[in-house]
């Protein structure tokens, strides 16, 4: 049997993919979840992937917020994949209420990680650490990039820069023998597992595909397959050359809501009665983004941005709550 590995939010997009991948590979998994009564959501996402055997997965009650079941959950692993971060359904009033469970969590998660004597943690950081503070206009943003904290930011991209640089600066003072190594993803999409989606899936995609979305906004963004970022959890927890680094995960390129709407009327026209006809905005620009790092280092090949959105959009059209607002 391999090693224990923590996944912490369990119930999360990323979170459940990244059981499934590890649980398909032999690992013992762990993950948390604010509630143990959450547990049945995972379990029947898993078995709509195919998971017929849980005897290697275990749960543990434990949140962000609190010190409480982290030093069980921790316990024996070698590997701590932290994923649970707050995403707000809207943006708070209050920034600090994004900003201190993302700081705070993350300190937690290491601070019992390194108690626990744990190898290497991944952490789930975001684009939103990176792409905020250049002038996107001929640049591409790398790894190297950093957003501003100081700058006027939403509280979202806010907190995940405070949380990343937080950790990095844990591992320089308190961090002893322990590695770290961040994933920085774009906007996540592919295919929902059970009933678990996410807000990139949940706004974007449905939106276009129920004509609730009606414009296409003066701005581009990348996109990543949710199997590629499980993935590349994976790669970097075991890679040697990954301690230590951060990895920009995207697939090649960048799209609007226009080029999402457009690509589902051509390849999916059965699915596109109700997508508004929506035009290019004039001062459209692609941001421009680079998975060499992550391409060359880990050998990681991500799908393309045009599957990812059709993955989203193929799973998307089974839910029967979608399917009787998007049937003509």
């Amino acid at each position: 049997m391999k090693n224990i590995v923590l996944v912490t939010g369990g119930t999360g997009f990323v979170g459940v993919h990244t059981i499934f991948q590890l649980m398909q590979q032999g690992y013992q998994v762990r993950t948390t979840l604010r509630s143990l009564s959450k547990k049945e959501n995972i379990i029947h996402a898993l078995s709509s992937a195919g998971i017929t055997d849980f005897s290697s997965l275990s749960f543990f009650e434990a949140e962000l917020t609190s010190d409480e079941g982290w030093t069980e959950a921790v316990e024996n692993c070698e590997y701590v994949l932290h994923i649970a971060s707050p995403f707000p359904a809207e943006q708070p009033k209050d920034e600090d209420e994004l900003i201190i469970p993302a700081r705070d969590g993350a300190l937690r998660v290491l601070r019992a990680s390194r108690n626990a004597g744990v190898k290497r943690v991944v952490l789930t950081s975001s684009f939103a650490a990176i792409g905020y503070s250049k002038d996107p206009k001929d640049h591409t943003f790398t790894e190297l990039d950093w957003t501003d904290e100081n700058a006027p930011i939403v509280p979202y991209i806010k907190s995940k820069t405070i949380a990343e640089k937080a950790a990095w600066n844990f591992i320089d003072t308190e961090g002893g023998d322990m590695e770290l190594t961040v994933i920085n993803p774009v906007g996540i999409f592919g295919p929902v597992m059970g009933d678990i989606s996410s807000a990139s899936l949940d706004s974007v995609v449905t939106g276009i595909l129920t004509g609730t979305i009606k414009e296409s906004p003066a701005f581009t963004f990348g996109v990543v397959d949710v199997r590629d970022v499980a993935d590349i959890h994976i790669k970097a927890m075991l890679h040697p050359e990954a301690k230590g680094q951060r990895f920009l995960a995207t697939s090649d390129g960048a799209v609007s809501f226009y080029d999402v709407a457009q690509l589902i009327k051509n390849a999916r026209p059965e699915l596109a009665a109700n997508i508004a006809d929506m035009e290019p905005t004039d001062e459209m620009f692609y941001v421009t983004m680079s998975n060499k790092k992550a391409v060359e280092t880990l050998d990681w090949n991500p799908i393309s941005t045009e599957d990812a959105i059709l993955a989203s959009v193929d799973s998307l059209a089974k839910s029967v709550n979608l399917q009787n607002k998007i049937q003509p």
